[in-house]
């Protein structure tokens, strides 16, 4: 019953219209980066960051939740049509989306993977919903020792997780982490590592990190990219309606990829992409029914299975961000930057001290997932139309917006330049096939861990042992260890490369 009062609330501050109007232009947005190849979800919750400065915080968390589960819809577009995924989540889209395009089933593709998506997203939310309130109460039972633990549980979990390998990603974490501890410490007032540059002090930007190495290292990645390699669908998109054989074939597949989003959607580093991967895979794994077209020939399971699995995941990626404070993936940890903005602090509290946020955004997903479908399916004529725009008109505006959002933050052409720094480091970060996100994450929970590592040693008077006798604290570290263990066997490290490689 408190559910449907929380709900209620939610839905009141979520149908006001000036919350409708920035769902409406997240979910646009989401759609618009997820249709055109090579700008990311992150890139453009990067760059918006800036512009939501002015906006209320229940606006702007909902605008920039709208461009996360957004992306994931918008993906799949490009990834029938043009065999480019739009979204890295997109990328197992590919394999059998394209091949329907090109047998002249591009509609009943693309409503397979909008139809599978609507159902997963709603699916998500109610458990976001349903499971955050009794995760919060937990989450008040954690102390400072507590949080530590759970940090390096998270970490650990972002490096078994990403995708490559696992040495890279372990650096990433571990560059990350050595990014978050510049400027001045917080309980001795010494400038750390700032090399005498005043601007060092207050340490390195969020804002200025993410952009410079997802904005504009992705420009310059795909500026290294020749532009023969687009290719872009001509004809026209008939039948979008599946037919009763492919509903008999796809309803089982997006229950499957739903479940299995969901689950690997609360796993930190995992989210969308090993979702769909994941999910994938269980689909080629069941015995297939007499008539059924092989997978990687144009089978519409391989379609609606990861493209349920990548929204699932993407909505009960917030279950870990609203409840303990620990963002599991790279948007997740913008979600994070965006409620610093804001004076919000993630975490537990946010259910308490301000529920309106809380419900009004899990209420508002609801919404977004229901105008996506509308976006999405009708207006698939004016996506493909996108995809014509030479990319020599895009990255020139997407570049001025980035510098100019970078200065409105401090009104300081000293962050400018750092964007054009990170933004060079991302792109070797391209070259290297280093996966960047760990970065972001290490980043965003480095300054966290070391506040609740004192602060855990300050109560315990310097004894280490606080981390193993107190038994929550003590079994987190155990997982992690676990986790770790698991990942070095030789047999599971192998699994792992091969769960990313698709033939």
């Amino acid at each position: 019953m408190e559910l449907v009062q929380n709900l209620a609330t939610g839905f009141g501050v979520a149908f006001t219209l000036t919350n409708l109007l920035y769902c409406l232009i997240g979910c646009i947005l989401g759609t618009l980066i997820g249709v055109l190849p090579g700008i990311g979800p992150v890139a453009t919750i990067a760059m918006l960051l800036p512009a939501t400065y002015a906006l209320p915080p229940v606006s702007a968390l909902i605008m920039l939740a709208g461009i996360y589960y957004g992306a994931q819809y918008g993906g799949s577009t490009t990834a029938i049509l043009v065999n480019l995924p739009g979204e890295s989540s997109s990328v197992v889209t590919c394999i059998d989306g394209y091949q329907m395009a090109r047998q002249g089933r591009a509609g009943p593709a693309l409503a397979a993977a909008g139809l599978g998506s609507f159902f997963a997203g709603c699916v998500g939310t109610l458990i976001l919903a349903a499971f955050a309130p009794p995760l919060t109460e937990l989450a008040f039972k954690f102390g400072p020792a507590e949080y530590f633990s759970l940090m390096v549980l998270g970490l650990i979990g972002a490096v078994v997780l990403a995708s490559g390998s696992l040495l890279k990603a372990v650096a990433m974490i571990v560059l990350g982490l050595l990014l978050g501890i510049v400027g001045t410490d917080v309980n001795s007032g010494v400038a750390r590592f700032s090399f005498d540059v005043p601007e060092l002090t207050d340490g390195i930007g969020f804002v200025v990190i993410a952009m410079g190495v997802f904005g504009y290292g992705e420009i310059i990645g795909n500026l290294s990219q020749p532009d023969e390699e687009r290719e872009v669908f001509t004809s026209e998109v008939k039948g979008l309606w599946p037919t009763k054989e492919d509903f008999k074939n796809m309803a089982p597949a997006v229950l499957r990829g739903t479940t299995l989003g969901s689950a690997l959607g609360i796993l930190p580093g995992g989210g969308a992409l090993l979702a769909s991967f994941a999910a994938y895979a269980l689909e080629k794994k069941i015995r297939m029914r007499p008539g059924e077209i092989a997978f990687g020939k144009g089978n519409i399971r391989g379609v609606a299975s990861p493209e349920s699995a990548n929204n699932a995941g993407a909505q009960t990626s917030f279950i870990p961000l609203l409840t303990l404070g620990i963002p599991p993936n790279a948007v997740m940890a913008l979600m994070v930057g965006a409620m610093t903005i804001h004076n919000i602090q993630p975490g537990p509290q946010v259910m308490s001290s301000n529920p309106e946020l809380f419900w009004g955004l899990i209420a508002s997903m609801w919404i977004g997932n229901a105008m996506l479908v509308i976006l999405n399916l009708p207006l698939i004529g004016m996506w493909i139309k996108l995809l014509t725009v030479p990319y020599k008109f895009l990255f020139p505006a997407i570049v001025l917006f980035c510098a100019i959002g970078v200065y409105s933050t401090n009104n300081n052409t000293f962050d400018i330049w750092m964007v054009a720094a990170f933004g060079f480091i991302g792109y070797l970060f391209i070259k290297l096939r280093a996966e960047p996100a760990p970065l972001l994450l290490g980043f965003i929970l480095g300054p966290m861990m070391e506040e609740n590592l004192r602060r855990a040693l300050l109560l315990s008077r310097g004894s280490w042992a606080v981390f193993v006798t107190r038994p929550l604290s003590a079994g987190l570290l155990l997982a992690a260890c676990l986790l770790l263990g698991i990942v070095l066997l030789p047999a599971v490290k192998s699994k792992r490369e091969e769960a990313f490689v698709e033939d």
